[in-house]
């Protein structure tokens, strides 16, 4: 037997499927139950301003910690199913995940901004980006079109890899650039999304690079993301005024319509000092900083635990976003690599874009903290994802094990297809 087929059997013995990463479900569990007990905290204020700005009394004290409540139950459901269902329903299927996300964006256009149906379009500030469920509630098809476009990239990514044009600009990068610019058009222009945008951008970015393009072309798609963003930053008089606003810095009125929000984001993250106000005590929920229980959540909990509670929460990220880098470092199939990749890339962004702009370290973008806003189709998709790199991680084996030269360590990222147990018999079957 050669020494490469002897390679190629002791990998297939290393990969077999065994016990999963519990630490993923440890990370996921312990941030959305943070996010609960700040529901619960938060949530009477939010309602009391809500029932006084519109003059009603539909929402209950409790309203948003049950809605957030059926969330969690419902995430939980998705994430436990993503992670039994087998990696090749996933691939089999790349294609029509990714048109039932590009379906899902075109019929929110369809009832939202051409006919107005309101019992099925939910319309915000001029947006239009979830359909209406009644009293269940609502689902954003953005995040359909995200799960969509991860499943997909990997799958074509993966087969280009095998083929060996990956750098075809032809046959690999002008097919994915159509796929994300038709993305981008519907979640930054009909949708006026940038921060969902943003994600899938950088989702595909992470994707894109771990699949050993040249510089070259790394270079090249960089410069034109840069263009492109902004050029949709210039077209849109409110994303100018956010940059505008962040490059003024601290130079502008706390009453300013432009500052406002993140003014009094800094200042809710300022008032917890070193370990907060404490549950239930935060001023900034009562109605005065915006979105508080979706985007704004990061400095309401800077609010109500301190600096030690977001170095807390913020390590709690660090530590699942290692967890996957772990995972994919000891993938051999470059399927299953890029999946983890685009999983990385996908919560990454979420907590970048969120805390960076609630801190001041970007403009503010208008994007969910992953597993402590509230907000069902964000988390429910998420743990979806998260579950898919969960199921994946069943399937991991150690290089030490294996023989092979160092310029094949499938620890590097830049090597997802050229792993040192790449091979036929190193392929779990799903």
């Amino acid at each position: 037997m050669t020494r490469a087929r002897v390679a190629a059997r002791r990998a297939g013995e290393l990969v077999r499927r065994h016990r999963p990463d519990y630490k993923i479900i440890m990370l996921m569990g312990i941030l959305m139950m943070l996010g609960l007990v700040v529901m619960y905290a938060i949530g009477p204020s939010r309602a009391n301003a809500l029932n006084s700005s519109y003059g009603t009394d539909f929402y209950s004290s409790t309203y948003f910690f049950l809605k957030q409540s059926g969330s969690l139950i419902a995430s939980l459901l998705v994430f436990a199913l993503v992670s039994v269902l087998p990696v090749s329903f996933f691939a089999k299927n790349a294609t029509k995940f990714l048109l039932a996300g590009m379906a899902a964006c075109a019929l929110l256009l369809f009832f939202g901004d051409i006919l107005h149906v309101d019992a099925i379009a939910k319309c915000t500030l001029g947006a239009c980006r979830w359909f209406s469920l009644g009293p269940v509630g609502t689902i954003q098809p953005a995040e359909i079109l995200k799960f969509g476009l991860l499943i997909y990239l990997a799958v074509f990514l993966a087969d280009r890899i095998k083929k060996g044009s990956v750098n075809d600009w032809h046959d690999t990068i002008m097919p994915v650039l159509v796929v994300l610019g038709i993305s981008a058009i519907f979640v930054i222009l009909f949708q006026k999304d940038l921060g969902t945008g943003l994600t899938i951008l950088c989702m595909a970015a992470v994707m894109l690079f771990v699949s050993d393009l040249k510089w070259s072309r790394i270079g090249a798609l960089a410069l034109l993301g840069l263009v492109a963003i902004g050029v949709l930053i210039v077209a849109a008089p409110h994303r100018m005024e956010r940059v505008a606003t962040f490059l003024s810095g601290d130079n502008h009125a706390i009453d300013d319509a432009g500052g406002y929000h993140i003014a009094h984001a800094k200042m809710a993250i300022g008032s917890g000092g070193l370990f907060g106000v404490g549950i239930g005590n935060s001023v900034e929920a009562t109605g005065y900083l915006p979105e508080a229980i979706n985007d704004s959540v990061f400095a309401i909990m800077g609010e109500t635990f301190g600096f030690v509670g977001l170095v807390a929460i913020m390590s709690l990220f660090a530590f699942l976003l290692l967890r996957l880098i772990d995972i994919f470092g000891h993938l051999s199939d470059p399927l299953h690599r890029l999946m983890v990749a685009g999983v990385f890339g996908w919560l990454a962004s979420h907590v970048f874009l969120n805390i960076g702009a609630m801190i001041g370290l970007i403009p503010l973008t208008g994007i969910t903290l992953p597993l402590l806003s509230f907000g069902g189709t964000s988390m429910m998709f998420i743990a979806g994802a998260l579950g898919l790199a969960y199921q994946l991680s069943r399937y991991t084996s150690f290089s030490s094990k294996l023989d092979s030269n160092e310029d094949e360590n499938s620890k590097r990222w830049r090597r997802v297809g050229r792993t040192r147990y790449s091979g036929r018999s190193g392929t779990p079957r799903n």
